[in-house]
Formats: C-alpha cells, sequence, structure tokens
C-alpha cells in the first residue's frame, strides 16, 4: 500500500512538472515566438523532478520525456524525432547528465539526513536506557527492602509499620507496572511500518473507562469533565488513547504543585476533537514550555513525568500516541496560574497506515 502511494505520488509530481513545463513552451512559442529558453525550461523540469522525487527513476524518465518533446515539438524538423542533428544530441546529453547528476546528490543528501536521524534516534535510545535502569533501581531496591525485611522473623514490625510498608511496594509496583506499560507502547510505535487499526469509540465510554482506572490510583483526586451533551464518535486505538489521558492526569497530579482543581474538556473544531487536561498549580518550567512535545528533551530530565522522574517516558508516550493517530500535542501556560495540555484527534479517519 505504501509503495504504490509513493509510486503514485512521484509519477503525479513528475507528470505535473513536465505537463506545466510543455504548455510554458508551447505559450512562448507560440506568444513570444522564442525558442531558445525552451531547452532551458526543460531542464528545469528536469532538475525539478530529480530533486523532489525518490531516487533516479523518476528524474531519468523525465530527462527521456523531456528530450523527446523538445525533438518532437520544439526542434526543427517540427513533429519527427531527429537526432542526426548535433544540437538535438547535445541536449539530450545535457538533460541525461543533470538528471543522474542531480539524482546523485540528492540522494546522498536524503541518506546523510537519514543517518542523522537514525543517528540521534540511537541517541535517545540510549539516553533512555540509561534512565530507565537508573530510574527502575529505586522501587527495586524499596520492593526488596521492603519485602525482605517482613520475612525476616528477627524483626518485629507493628500492624500499621507493615501496612505501611506494604502500601509502598504496591505504589512501586504500580509505578514500575505504568512504566513497562508506557515501553511496550514505545516499542510498537517505534518502528517504520506501524499501523494504527482505528475503531470508532463514543467519547463517554472512553472517558468512563479512563476515570475509572485513574480514580483507582488517585483515589482522592476530582476531575471536572466538560464534554459536549451530544454523542460523539472518534476513530481511535482506544488501549492507546487511555494511556494518553492517563499519562497526561498523572502528570498533573504528580508535577502540578499546589493544584487544587483539575479539569478534563473535550470539544470539536471541525472534523477534529480537541482535548484539553487543565490545571491551577504551578505551572510548565518557561524554558521547557516548547520542547515538551517537540521531542528536544533530553531523558532523565527531572520534574517532568513522575515522582521517580519516569525518564520523560510518559511525555514522549503522549507525543508517540498523538503523532501515531496522526494528530497534534501541545502545552502551555495559562496567565491566572496553572498548565494546560491540548492534543487533538482526527474525527474522520478510521485507519492511519
Amino acid at each position: 500500500m505504501n509503495r504504490f502511494l509513493n509510486f503514485t505520488k512521484n509519477f503525479l509530481i513528475t507528470a505535473a512538472i513536465l505537463v506545466c513545463g510543455f504548455l510554458l513552451s508551447l505559450f512562448m512559442q507560440k506568444e513570444w515566438g522564442n525558442q531558445t529558453l525552451i531547452p532551458s525550461i526543460f531542464l528545469l523540469d528536469v532538475f525539478l523532478v530529480s530533486v523532489i522525487t525518490d531516487g533516479f527513476l523518476y528524474g531519468a524518465v523525465a530527462s527521456v520525456i523531456s528530450i523527446l518533446a523538445v525533438n518532437y515539438a520544439f526542434t526543427f524538423p517540427y513533429f519527427k524525432i531527429n537526432f542526426t542533428i548535433p544540437e538535438n544530441m547535445i541536449s539530450a546529453v545535457i538533460m541525461i547528465a543533470i538528471a543522474v547528476i542531480t539524482c546523485g546528490f540528492t540522494n546522498k543528501l536524503k541518506s546523510q539526513e537519514q543517518l542523522k536521524a537514525e543517528s540521534e534516534q540511537e541517541k535517545m535510545r540510549a539516553n533512555l536506557l540509561r534512565s530507565v535502569s537508573h530510574d527502575f533501581r529505586t522501587p527495586l531496591t524499596t520492593i526488596y527492602g521492603a519485602s525482605s525485611a517482613m520475612l525476616d522473623d528477627k524483626n518485629e514490625f507493628t500492624e500499621e509499620q507493615k501496612k505501611s510498608m506494604l502500601r509502598g511496594i504496591k505504589q512501586d509496583a504500580q509505578w514500575l507496572s505504568r512504566m513497562v506499560e508506557n515501553m511496550l507502547s514505545i516499542t510498537r510505535l517505534d518502528g517504520k511500518n506501524v499501523k494504527i487499526i482505528k475503531i470508532p469509540i463514543a467519547l463517554d465510554e472512553l472517558l468512563d473507562s479512563v476515570l475509572v482506572k485513574f480514580n483507582k490510583r488517585y483515589e482522592g483526586q476530582n476531575v471536572e469533565i466538560d464534554i459536549p451533551d451530544e454523542l460523539i464518535m472518534i476513530p481511535m486505538d482506544a488501549i492507546l488513547v487511555e494511556q494518553l489521558i492517563l499519562n497526561l492526569l498523572e502528570n498533573a497530579v504528580q508535577h502540578a504543585e499546589g493544584m487544587n482543581k483539575l479539569g478534563l474538556r473535550v470539544y470539536t473544531s471541525g472534523h477534529f476533537a480537541v482535548f484539553e487536561i487543565r490545571d491551577n498549580g504551578c505551572g510548565i518550567p518557561v524554558d521547557k514550555v516548547k520542547d515538551i512535545f517537540a521531542g528536544k528533551l533530553v531523558y532523565g530530565e527531572s520534574g517532568l513525568d513522575s515522582s521517580k522522574k519516569n525518564a520523560g517516558i510518559g511525555l514522549a508516550v503522549c507525543t508517540t500516541i498523538v503523532k501515531a493517530h496522526g494528530g497534534e500535542i501541545s502545552a502551555e501556560n495559562l496567565q491566572d496560574g496553572g498548565a494546560v495540555v491540548r492534543f487533538t484527534l482526527d474525527m474522520e479517519e478510521t485507519e492511519n497506515d
């Protein structure tokens, strides 16, 4: 499917450029009686096709078509293919040379860009692995230490102390579970051939499921919901979008210091559903607002994701999920205090290849 779409795109680009060049040449010949610039126009066409399209094929095809067009329609004898004239042969050689050289330089540049992107991605993965390995130690050490102490018959703990240690074990285990979920989501969505299967889900049903899970984790935290009265169906991978909203709500609870109000608003704008998570806490550091969802933050920066830092994984997952659904995500500070995170989901698309 992707190959067909890529072929169609390159074919249409090549055809459009060549047709425009041919029509412009006809106009110049008819209105101005000028034919000296026509080969230059087709040279430009070959150059543009070679730069814009992928690989050598389309540039080579464009050069051959341009040579035939110039020779047949704009070179004496008209409406005949004749390569016995030296000028025609030289024009043909020049166009083919331009196509080959341009395609070669373009492919080299694209390869360098791809290598650079892969290098950056590997660097991010290395930072992620290093941060995750470091962050996993704290809860694992706590779980191991608390469980070992409780199993040691020599230690006499009161019931309250035992309950406190068990609560700590439970909280750390839940945190580790969420970290693993986020890591699996990044792994699932990080491939080149990712295919998100979208199924229309009712907004009410989605938020009910999210709030049930959120209330189990944060029983004392109220979330004010503001959604339209009418039924809204949104194509999505429900499991991923639930994880996305939970990550954002959890991030607000854990980092919006001084917060006593947390809200989730959903409204429609055109064919998009817009989700907003608002809080009235301390807001986001000004130097990080624009970079939180732009992929520029270094994993392991503190004050971004969870009480155990979370290595930026929660927010990275949010960005990945939204982009996989073809939406956009951003954050900003509110003038009266607090912050809002906003993301969009397309209500019309049923599948994102």
